[in-house]
């Protein structure tokens, strides 16, 4: 799989931008703040429908415009498919394939898929939880787009169940001053009906998570060993907010069943809170080294090894499943010492296509030789 052609108009600094590409190495080298990491983020926004920079989509339009486009023409085997994403902040996105008539933005997913590598997965080892159960649920989507539908319906329920339990904490301590419970009683009374939801669209999560954790695991321990020989092993470990032993339920009912069965314990405390409690919003995925977790005990040198060899093992586990994944790496080589440099760049290198930005030439290891482009002022000029 790769990109041939990508196309922006008021994508964030571009008001125009075509860039033609091609299988191979394709580096993007310019001074910091020239808008290099913008071209390779709009490929990984194709991909995922999202950004690894920001968390909403108004900062990628440009200043001034109302709307912003990215198009992209990707070729698989001997099939092409040109897909376009129009970012409407405030509104509905759209999403067109082939320029056919307007589809959802998530049929769009799994035309391209990505695996990128940024400064920011850091935040993989040493970051929250929510870092490392997107990491998750992207790595899911990727495997299987139409988990894209069970998220969503997933983040609907919450914010529902939420907004209920809200209502009841408040109904409940206004009540207990007036001696009524009034609207929070009819909130409770539909609470059970959200439980069922909640679990049933959490217990498919879940179960995907879990099914990820078991083939992730020897890819991820393998790739630490090939960044850093002698310093592992790496342990995935999930942490459930439902239970210690959720990974061990044997099929989705059961962990429909654990999710309601965790629900009801914590009703009492959650009306008290207004907040889900628990849930796989709640969940973490402990990284270890060796008997330790990563956070709070590897070294810097470490936990980039770490980081890096989550990214490896989702590209081998993309590239076994399906398509070779797109290779992003954006301003990561200047992050590293030279001995990862090196490491990382012999191992990306055989990708069917690989994209680098830098902000010298330097930065690029020289087993990276392919096209060069220079971006500078707004412009993308082949060198």
């Amino acid at each position: 799989m790769h990109v041939t052609h990508l196309s922006l108009a008021d994508f964030r600094s571009y008001a125009r931008a075509e860039v033609a590409l091609g299988p191979g190495v394709t580096a993007f080298v310019g001074p910091n703040g020239q808008g290099k990491t913008n071209l390779v983020e709009a490929v990984g926004y194709l991909a995922t429908l999202g950004s690894h920079r920001v968390s909403s989509d108004a900062p990628l339009v440009r200043m001034g415009a109302e709307r912003a486009v990215v198009r992209a023409a990707v070729v698989q085997g001997d099939r092409q498919q040109l897909v376009e994403l129009e970012l409407n902040p405030g509104k509905a996105n759209r999403a067109r394939i082939n320029r056919s008539s307007q589809v959802r933005p998530r049929d769009a997913l799994g035309i391209l898929r990505t695996v990128l590598f940024a400064p920011e997965d850091l935040a993989l080892v040493k970051g929250d939880p929510g870092e490392r159960r997107r990491f998750l649920d992207d790595l899911i989507t990727a495997r299987a787009p139409r988990m894209a539908g069970i998220r969503s319906d997933y983040d609907r329920v919450l914010k529902q169940r939420n907004s209920l339990l809200k209502t009841a904490a408040m109904a409940r301590r206004h009540g207990s001053r007036s001696g009524s419970g009034g609207s929070g009683d009819a909130a409770l009374a539909t609470l059970d009906v959200w439980d069922q939801h909640l679990a049933r669209t959490g217990a498919e999560l879940l179960a995907q998570r879990f099914d990820l954790i078991s083939v992730l695991q020897p890819l991820a321990d393998k790739a630490y060993e090939q960044l850093a020989p002698g310093g592992g092993p790496v342990l995935l470990e999930y942490r459930g907010s439902a239970g210690e032993d959720l990974a061990a339920a044997g099929s989705r009912e059961e962990l429909y069943e654990r999710l309601m069965a965790a629900l009801a314990d914590a009703r009492k405390q959650e009306i008290e809170r207004g907040v889900t409690l628990v849930g796989p919003h709640r969940d973490d995925l402990v990284l270890k080294l060796g008997r330790l977790p990563a956070k709070g005990y590897a070294s810097h040198g470490e936990s980039w090894s770490y980081a890096l060899a989550l990214r490896l093992a989702s590209y081998d586990l993309l590239r076994a499943e399906g398509a070779e994944p797109v290779l992003v790496l954006d301003d990561v080589f200047a992050e590293l010492d030279s001995r990862r440099r090196e490491r990382l760049a012999e191992l990306v290198a055989p990708g069917e296509q690989v994209l680098v930005t830098a902000a010298v030439e330097e930065d690029v290891p020289e087993v990276l030789e392919g096209v060069r482009y220079a971006v500078a002022e707004g412009e993308v000029r082949r060198v």
